[in-house]
């Protein structure tokens, strides 16, 4: 099969970071399922990772594809189900022609959409779902946080554009923040009740929007330049989650006097330490996949290249770099 290497600690512009190499289709065992691939995601942890490692990897997670085979353990899936999922980040990626992903973290992918609206979906839906109704303790189901309050700190990006989908659709008032003309009208598209400029004073922001403070916040990136901003916004015993790594200490006590419960978001968690409900994440994307059928939530695939080839996921790492991605690349096989 075709596999994209990946030589780690490298630059996406580098000619050598990118190379094709043919591997053998690996054989599933246990609660794997072996999976054709028809098109995948591209998320800022395939460039984290890259970056942050030593070695070559197969790249990418998310995925939309066929059952093409079953591990002896194997209840769910069935040869020719079309699924989706994120993957582990301790195995190889998804990108290559064939996969292995255990499957208690997929799910049946929605029959309406198109592979490439599919792919966009997975690993953000996850860290949404998981950051919105887990971390953050709101209620999974349409219109059950009325009254309740969220900021979305980064809403026109991947996680934020589900985020916001999924928190509208859960009956919050939402606060999405974007600092442009195409991301306000994005966040707007889907749902936020109010954009705030992050380039501004997020709290006098907030205050002119009607509201001194809300009851959570999901900060989906730039965590340590917002950390002080997040402190005034809050209200007191609210909650807070964030997903991305600061580069320097953080000083918590910002959030003593309100009481604030602070917490991560990693969707890589249950399948990395493979935890006793690591089941979960494939029973939420069946949740998302319904959404998605039903047109409730929409994909946020916004740009799409066709053939896996080195230069198109290197194509597809130098514009996540950018920082000026709205919505998911797609790369359909």
């Amino acid at each position: 099969m075709k596999s994209i290497m990946s030589k780690c600690g490298q630059t996406a512009d580098n000619p050598t970071t990118f190379t094709l190499k043919d591997q053998s289709v690996p054989e599933p065992e246990a609660h794997d399922i072996l999976v054709r691939i028809l098109a995948i995601g591209m998320n800022p942890v395939d460039t984290k990772v890259r970056m942050g490692m030593d070695g070559e990897k197969v790249l990418g997670w998310d995925a939309c594809g066929v059952v093409e085979g079953v591990g002896a353990d194997v209840e769910n899936f069935s040869k020719r189900d079309r699924v989706f999922y994120a993957g582990d980040l301790t195995r190889p990626g998804t990108n290559s022609e064939y996969h292995l992903v255990d499957e208690r973290i997929a799910a049946i992918a929605p029959a309406s959409l198109s592979d490439a609206d599919v792919a966009a979906m997975p690993l953000t839906s996850i860290t949404a779902w998981e950051a919105l109704f887990e971390r953050l303790q709101f209620k999974p189901d349409e219109g059950a946080n009325k009254g309740k309050s969220v900021m979305i700190i980064g809403g026109a990006g991947g996680v934020g554009s589900i985020a916001t989908q999924l928190a509208h659709w859960a009956g919050l008032t939402v606060y999405s923040t974007a600092s442009r003309p195409d991301t306000e009208t994005w966040c707007k598209s889907l749902g936020a009740d109010f954009v705030i400029n992050h380039r501004n004073n997020i709290l006098e922001e907030l205050v002119a929007s009607g509201a001194k403070d809300v009851d959570a916040i999901l900060c989906t990136t730039h965590l340590e330049s917002h950390w002080q901003a997040m402190s005034e916004c809050i209200r007191p015993q609210g909650r807070v989650a964030f997903i991305d790594d600061p580069e320097n200490n953080l000083d918590i006590t910002l959030f003593k006097r309100k009481s604030v419960s602070l917490t991560w978001e990693f969707m890589y968690t249950r399948s990395m330490f493979q935890t006793d409900d690591m089941a979960e994440q494939g029973k939420l994307l069946a949740r998302v996949s319904e959404l998605l059928e039903c047109g409730t939530i929409k994909s946020t695939c916004s740009e799409t290249l066709t053939g896996l080839t080195a230069e198109n996921i290197q194509k597809m790492h130098i514009r996540q770099e950018t920082g000026t991605m709205i919505g998911k690349q797609v790369l359909v096989f």
